[in-house]
C-alpha cells in the first residue's frame, strides 16, 4: 500500500450521468483504494496511489468520462495520507453552496427502449423505465447534490430487485437515482373529464389501451410527461384537431407532431442527416422540418401549421410515449397542456381543473414534477444546416458552457415576452428554461417559482442584479424589488445591447481586441433615446458598445396593438406612399381608416426602428395578413413564401435586390414601395418575398463595408428566420467572419444571459 493519498475534484455536469459508477469501475480495474462521492461542488475522489498513477488515473477519467457528462474543471492535489480498504461509493454530502452544472432531463435511451419491448424482461411494458443514461433529472431535483432522497423519487422505495441493481457495479442501473420497476412502480391513473372521476381498476397496460382507444375514437387526451402535461390526439383526425384548437383557444399557431417511427416521419417531412441526429439526441427536441410536396400520411397539414412550410416533429422521448405510440401506430398531435398564453401545467390538481374543458381524458402519474418545462424547439437552416434554437427548455436547460471571471454570485432577470432567468454561482452560468410571456399572471407565478428554485439550489444571495431598461416589464419590477430587499446593486442594460452581449458571451468574444459589429434585429425593445429599437447595428471595441446605425425610424402606433396587427406596421411605414393607399385601405374598415388617418395627422413622438415590424408590414401588404393570432405569425408566413421560391431556385445573386446600387436613406419605406410596385406589376409573391430577404442580407454587407469591420454578429428574434441567416452566410461568408447563436436562442430568451455577461464585465 502506498503512503500517498490524492484528492481529485471534478466540476461540471457530473451528477445524474453515471459518473460515480464509472469512477468506481475504473478504480477497481486499476486496483486503487479510496472512495468517490457527490457534493454540491461536483464529484470528489480520494485514492491511494503514486503520483504518476494518480495523474494517469485522472487523465483516464477525463478521457473516458460518461457520454452525457460535461467536465468544466478538474484539480488533483496531494492530501494527508489516509489508509483505505477497497474502493467505495460513499454517501453524498451538501457541504457548501452549489457549484454544479445541473443535469437536464434525458430522453429514453436505446437500451431502456429495448427493455420495455422484450416480453421476458421484467420491465416489459413498464412506462417509467430509466437508467443512468436516461430519464428525468432537472425536472425532479429539489436539492443538491443529485441523489434520490433530494428528488421527487424520494417517495418511491425500491423493491429488492431494484435495490440489487442499484448496488451492482456491473448493472447500468448502478446508482441510478430514478430506478424503479413494476414491483415498485411509479403509478398511472386515468381521469375521465366527463364523469369527473378516476377510472378504477385499470392496470397500466389497460390504461395505455384506453388512451389508444380514445385517440382512435377522436378524443383528446392530456398526458403528464417529464416537464408537464401535453394535449394529444390523432394527427390524422381533422375534426379532432379543429376541436382541440377551439377548446385550447389556439386558432392558428402551429401544433407539434409526435411520430412513432423515424422512417414514417421521413415519408412526410424532409429530414437531413443533421435533423436525423437531432431528433435522436438525449434532449429529444421538437425539430422544425420542411413539409414534403407529397407527404404520404393522411395528416391534414394545413390544420397543423396553417400557411407555413415547416412542421414541428419529435419522436417519443419517454417510455410512456413510446408504449402509447407503438400501440397506436400513427402520429399524434402533442402540444403543451395549457390555455393559450399560459405556462405549461404540471401539477395534478390544476391540470384536472384547467384541462378538463379541453381534454376528454387525463393520464396522470404519482411522481411530482418539481421544475416544469415545455419541449425544446430547434431547426436547422436549409442550406448551411446551422442550428437555430427557437425554445430552450426540456433537455437543453439550464446549463450553459460559459463561465464568468469571478466567483461572484449574479442574477439577471431577462426580458418580458420570451422570458428567462440567468444566474451565476461559483463562475458557472445557468440560464433557466423558457418561462413564457410575463404579461400573463400565471407566467409571473411560474417565473417567481423558478427564481426561488435557483436561489434554494445554490443557497447564495446574488451580489448584483441586472435587468432591462423598460420600466413596465415584470422582470424589471422584480429586479427592483429584490434590489431593495437585499440591498443589492442594480444595473439596467439596454435590451439590444444585452442581445449583443449574449452573442459575444456565447462565442467567448468579450475579451477580443478585434472590433465587431452586432446586427440586433427584433420586434420591440426600449432604446436609450426613449424610442422603440429593433433594427440596430452596434460596434463593440475596447470593451465598449456604441450604436452605429439603424434601419430608419417610423412612427410607433398604438402601443401593444402594433405587434398584434401587422396592418398597423404597414400603415405606419407606407402611409405616405401613393402606391400603398389601395392596399392599405383594404386592410381596414372605413371607420378604422378614418380614425387612423386622424391619428397620423397628429404629431407622433414615439418612433421605431424595428425590423420585426418591417417584416409584419411586408406580410400585410404582400399576403393581406392584417392581424395575427400568435407572435411572429406574419413574419413566418412571409418566410414560408420565400421558402417556396428558394426551394425550387437555389439562391443566386442573379435574383435582383429591391434597390439598385445605392442604399436608400429610409430602408423600411423604400422596401415596401418596391414590394408594392412588384406586386402591381404581377411579380409572384414568392419571388418578392425572396427578394425582400435577399435585400436585407445585402444591406448587412453594405453597412459592414462602410464601417470597415470584418467580424459580424447577429442576434434578436428576426434571426430565427433560417433563410435570412443562410443568405447572409452564403453571400457574405467569404468576405466577413460571421457569428450566429447556436446553443442559445436568438430571441429574447437570451437577454438574461446577455445582461449577466454585461454585469460580469462591468463589475
Amino acid at each position: 500500500m502506498t503512503g500517498h493519498t490524492f484528492h481529485i475534484h471534478i466540476r461540471g455536469m457530473v451528477q445524474g450521468v453515471g459518473f460515480r459508477p464509472f469512477v468506481y469501475k475504473l478504480a477497481q480495474e486499476r486496483q486503487l483504494t479510496g472512495w468517490v462521492n457527490n457534493t454540491n461542488t461536483g464529484v470528489h475522489i480520494r485514492i491511494n496511489a503514486a503520483e504518476t498513477d494518480a495523474r494517469n488515473f485522472l487523465q483516464e477519467v477525463l478521457d473516458k468520462a460518461p457520454a452525457h457528462s460535461i467536465i468544466t474543471g478538474h484539480k488533483l492535489e496531494q492530501v494527508p495520507h489516509e489508509p483505505f480498504s477497497g474502493f467505495h461509493i460513499v454517501n453524498s454530502v451538501a457541504e457548501t453552496e452549489g457549484e454544479l452544472l445541473l443535469t437536464p432531463d434525458f430522453g429514453l435511451c436505446a437500451k431502456c427502449r429495448r427493455d420495455i419491448q422484450e416480453r421476458l424482461n421484467k420491465r416489459f411494458g413498464y412506462a417509467f423505465t430509466t437508467c443512468t443514461h436516461c430519464g428525468p433529472r432537472f425536472s425532479i431535483i429539489r436539492q443538491l447534490p443529485y441523489d434520490r432522497e433530494r428528488t421527487a423519487m424520494a417517495e418511491f422505495e425500491m423493491c429488492s430487485d431494484c435495490e440489487a441493481e442499484y448496488h451492482s457495479v456491473e448493472n447500468r442501473r448502478y446508482y441510478s437515482q430514478t430506478n424503479s420497476c413494476p414491483n415498485c412502480a411509479v403509478k398511472l391513473s386515468l381521469y375521465d373529464t366527463t364523469q369527473k372521476k378516476d377510472q378504477e381498476g385499470f392496470s397500466q397496460a389497460a390504461m395505455i389501451d384506453a388512451v389508444v382507444r380514445a385517440w382512435e375514437q377522436g378524443k383528446i387526451v392530456a398526458i403528464k410527461g417529464i416537464g408537464g402535461y401535453l394535449l394529444t390526439c390523432d394527427a390524422e383526425n381533422r375534426k379532432t384537431i379543429q376541436q382541440l384548437r377551439r377548446r385550447k383557444q389556439r386558432p392558428g399557431k402551429p401544433l407539434a407532431l409526435m411520430y412513432h417511427d423515424l422512417f414514417i416521419l421521413a415519408e412526410d417531412l424532409d429530414v437531413s442527416a443533421t435533423d436525423m441526429v437531432a431528433l435522436q439526441e438525449p434532449s429529444a427536441p421538437i425539430t422544425l422540418l420542411t413539409l414534403k410536396e407529397d407527404p404520404l400520411s393522411a395528416i391534414p397539414f394545413e390544420e397543423i401549421a396553417p400557411g407555413l412550410s415547416r412542421v414541428g416533429a419529435m419522436l417519443p422521448y419517454t417510455p410512456l410515449y413510446d408504449l402509447l405510440l407503438r400501440k397506436f401506430g400513427r402520429p399524434i398531435v402533442a402540444t403543451s397542456g395549457n390555455l393559450s398564453g399560459s405556462p405549461i401545467l404540471y401539477e395534478d390538481a390544476p391540470a384536472i381543473e384547467y384541462l378538463s374543458p379541453i381534454a376528454d381524458q387525463i393520464l396522470l402519474n404519482n411522481r411530482d414534477i418539481v421544475m416544469p418545462q415545455d419541449d425544446s424547439v430547434i431547426l436547422h437552416s436549409p442550406m448551411q444546416q446551422q442550428p437555430i434554437v427557437l425554445r430552450r427548455s426540456r433537455g437543453l436547460a439550464p446549463n450553459t458552457m460559459q463561465r464568468i471571471g469571478t466567483a461572484t454570485t449574479l442574477l439577471a432577470t431577462g426580458a418580458s415576452l420570451k422570458s428567462s432567468i440567468a444566474y451565476a454561482a461559483n463562475r458557472n452560468v445557468y440560464l433557466s428554461q423558457y418561462l413564457g410571456d410575463t404579461e400573463n399572471y400565471e407566467s409571473q407565478r411560474s417565473y417567481e417559482r423558478v427564481l426561488q428554485h435557483f436561489l434554494d439550489l445554490f443557497g447564495k444571495q446574488p451580489e448584483a442584479i441586472a435587468c432591462d431598461l423598460h420600466p413596465a416589464y415584470f422582470s424589471t419590477d422584480k429586479a427592483q424589488e429584490l434590489s431593495r430587499e437585499w440591498g443589492t446593486p442594480l444595473v439596467k442594460v439596454q435590451h439590444h445591447i444585452a442581445h449583443f452581449y449574449a452573442l459575444m458571451g456565447e462565442h467567448q468574444l468579450l475579451e477580443s481586441e478585434q472590433p465587431m459589429l452586432g446586427f440586433i434585429w427584433d420586434g420591440t425593445g426600449l432604446g436609450e433615446d426613449g424610442n422603440i429599437w429593433g433594427g440596430e447595428c452596434f460596434r463593440y471595441e475596447d470593451g465598449f458598445v456604441r450604436r452605429l446605425s439603424h434601419i430608419g425610424y417610423f412612427d410607433f402606433l398604438l402601443g401593444d396593438k402594433m405587434p398584434r396587427e401587422p396592418r398597423i406596421s404597414a400603415l405606419a411605414i407606407a402611409n405616405a406612399l401613393p402606391e400603398a393607399e389601395d392596399e392599405l385601405r383594404a386592410l381596414f374598415t372605413g371607420q378604422e381608416w378614418s380614425i387612423y388617418q386622424q391619428m397620423l395627422n397628429t404629431p407622433i413622438h414615439l418612433q421605431s426602428s424595428s425590423v420585426g415590424r418591417l417584416f409584419d408590414a411586408a406580410a400585410a401588404l404582400l399576403l393581406g395578413t392584417g392581424t395575427q393570432t400568435y407572435e411572429g405569425e406574419a413574419a413566418m408566413r412571409l418566410e414560408a413564401q420565400a421558402h417556396h421560391y428558394f426551394r425550387r431556385n437555389f439562391p443566386k445573386r442573379e435574383l435582383s435586390y429591391l434597390y439598385d446600387r445605392e442604399m436608400p436613406a429610409h430602408l423600411p419605406r423604400f422596401l415596401l414601395q418596391e414590394l408594392l410596385r412588384g406586386k402591381t406589376a404581377g411579380v409572384e409573391i414568392p419571388v418578392l418575398a425572396a427578394r425582400f430577404h435577399l435585400t436585407l442580407a445585402d444591406y448587412v454587407g453594405r453597412v459592414a463595408e462602410q464601417a470597415g469591420v470584418e467580424r459580424l454578429g447577429f442576434s434578436g428574434g428576426v434571426f430565427q428566420n433560417a433563410w435570412l441567416a443562410d443568405l447572409i452566410q452564403r453571400f457574405l461568408g467569404n468576405q466577413f467572419e460571421l457569428y450566429f447563436h447556436s446553443s442559445l436562442p436568438p430571441n429574447d430568451e437570451n437577454v438574461a444571459f446577455g445582461q449577466l455577461m454585461y454585469l460580469d464585465r462591468k463589475r
